[in-house]
């Protein structure tokens, strides 16, 4: 058994260093490779929106001879909006470049990677401001709504997939009408439930950035963070956290902000790997939610924000288990120093972490550091509290032997603490599974604030909710429990309704 256990470990091992990301983390948020993609998401989703608007006042402006050469003159919307969409070509052209660099094992500088960032920022907010500035020359007076949308032929699919097909949404994104705001909407939310999220996405950021006075706004700006947080990959998630983040920014009294801010815990939760690997994730995790229970004491999500920090805890505090297990296997097994190291990482496991579930242990090793150090009555404490607090442990009888050895008071087990077992073990598959996977399990709920992660046509959302009231949604419309269904659709749904 003992070499069977001994092959385990070290296949784990092997597995687990296999399993080691490749890309050195860097200042930002995310590896390299990650907050590249991110750069990448965010200047493909301006350029698309860019052409559409730039597609439409070329169409408007065919008739008017005065206007052909309006691409040229930085003074006209139109020219305005061209420049732009080469500004975003070459910079999508030089983060490719810096991404072969990378890709090849080159050299590049680091601080070209953060003025990147800085450079897509900035090239944002201009864009927005752009689209809001220009959504006049876009607009018609007769509303579209109820009419049927003519589809053009393209090249591409908003420019994503294919060739040949029909861009139906160019008109949709590129023009601005009356009630146009409440079709964006409904059509974005139908293509987020059909997985197209980066169609979806751009038919919400198209509210944001050109019906400013929508009152659809405030809720399209929380279905971006939801389609991110669907998506799931790891940049969609690092930019899931920033839309929400965003979002709370404006509407931090909102009904909804307690869910949001849960949800910025889960995208955190969702990237934290094996306790052995960066904490950064975990006590990120772990502020989100101590500032939800701190800032929502009354919230319906109470306790689930209580399940996740007890977990997300429990993870930070088997990090520094096992810097503390390094530095005592060092110097009791080794007789090489480190008792203090030791002694010090496990002081910070209870007093940061009081609920920890290896706390036994945590308590044990201290008090053998602490008799290494000749330190009896201070060894005696923590002896005495494994057998009062911990009786049905694997360490309680080791803790009673000790405490007779040096003479001190074995107390009798602590009456509200006979019924606390120790963690179940968890089977070799399982965790060769999570080895493997770099799983840390935990509690997490992957659907959105507003969608769901697998829509059921039968389940009416808080999102169709939204569509209904036209454009928001009332405390007591909100589920007081944590989902986004709200009820059953009835038999007969509004026309209007988004189907997948």
């Amino acid at each position: 058994m003992k070499q069977l256990k001994g092959i385990a470990f070290i296949l784990i091992l092997v597995l687990s260093l296999m399993a080691m990301p490749t890309d050195a983390q860097v200042s930002g948020d995310g590896t390299v490779a990650q907050r590249l993609d991110v750069m990448r998401d965010k200047l493909e989703r301006m350029r698309r929106s860019l052409n559409s608007a730039i597609s439409v006042i070329k169409e408007e402006n065919k008739s008017d001879k005065s206007k052909k050469d309006d691409e040229k003159k930085l003074n006209t919307p139109l020219g305005r909006l061209v420049a732009l969409e080469k500004d975003v070509s070459r910079l999508q052209s030089d983060i490719n470049g810096l991404r072969s660099k990378i890709d090849r094992g080159d050299k590049y500088e680091r601080s070209d990677l953060d003025g990147f960032e800085q450079s897509v920022a900035e090239l944002q907010n201009r864009v927005d401001t752009a689209q809001i500035e220009t959504a006049s020359a876009r607009a018609g007076s007769d509303s579209p709504v109820g009419k049927p949308r003519e589809k053009k032929k393209k090249k591409k699919f908003l420019g994503i997939f294919g060739g040949g097909g029909t861009d139906e949404y160019e008109e949709l994104i590129g023009s601005v009408s009356p009630g146009r705001d409440r079709e964006l909407f409904i059509v974005a939310t139908r293509e987020i439930r059909k997985k197209n999220y980066d169609v979806g996405r751009l038919l919400f950021q198209t509210i944001i950035t050109t019906y400013p006075d929508s009152a659809y706004l405030p809720m399209a700006k929380l279905a971006v963070g939801d389609s991110f947080y669907l998506e799931g990959s790891t940049s969609s998630l690092i930019q899931a956290i920033a839309s929400y983040q965003d979002w709370l920014t404006f509407f931090p009294t909102h009904p909804l902000a307690d869910r949001v801010v849960l949800k910025i815990a889960e995208s955190e939760m969702r990237q934290i790997g094996l306790p052995d690997r960066d904490a950064t994730r975990a006590r990120r995790a772990e502020t989100r939610l101590k500032a939800l229970l701190q800032n929502y004491p009354n919230s319906i999500l109470k306790t689930d924000a209580e399940l996740r920090l007890k977990e997300v805890q429990d993870n930070l505090g088997l990090h520094n288990l096992i810097i503390a297990n390094y530095y005592y296997n060092l110097s009791i097994d080794q007789k090489k120093g480190g008792l203090k190291g030791a002694q010090s990482r496990y002081r910070e496991i209870l007093d940061k972490y009081p609920d920890f579930s290896y706390m036994e242990e945590v308590l044990y090793k201290l008090a053998v550091t602490y008799l290494v150090e000749e330190e009896t009555d201070e060894a005696a404490r923590y002896f005495q509290r494994i057998v009062s607090d911990y009786p049905n442990g694997e360490y309680v009888r080791r803790a009673s032997e000790q405490l007779e050895l040096i003479g001190a008071t074995v107390p009798a087990p602590n009456p509200d603490r006979i019924k606390v077992m120790p963690p179940e073990q968890v089977s070799f598959f399982q965790n060769f599974r999570n080895q493997f996977f770099g799983i840390y399990p935990m509690t997490i709920d992957k659907s959105g604030v507003l969608m769901s992660r697998s829509f059921d046509r039968e389940k009416f959302e808080l999102i169709d909710q939204i569509i209904e009231n036209q454009g928001d949604i009332l405390q007591n419309q909100i589920p007081q429990a944590l989902t986004t269904v709200i009820s059953q659709r009835p038999q007969t749904s509004q026309p209007d309704q988004p189907q997948p």
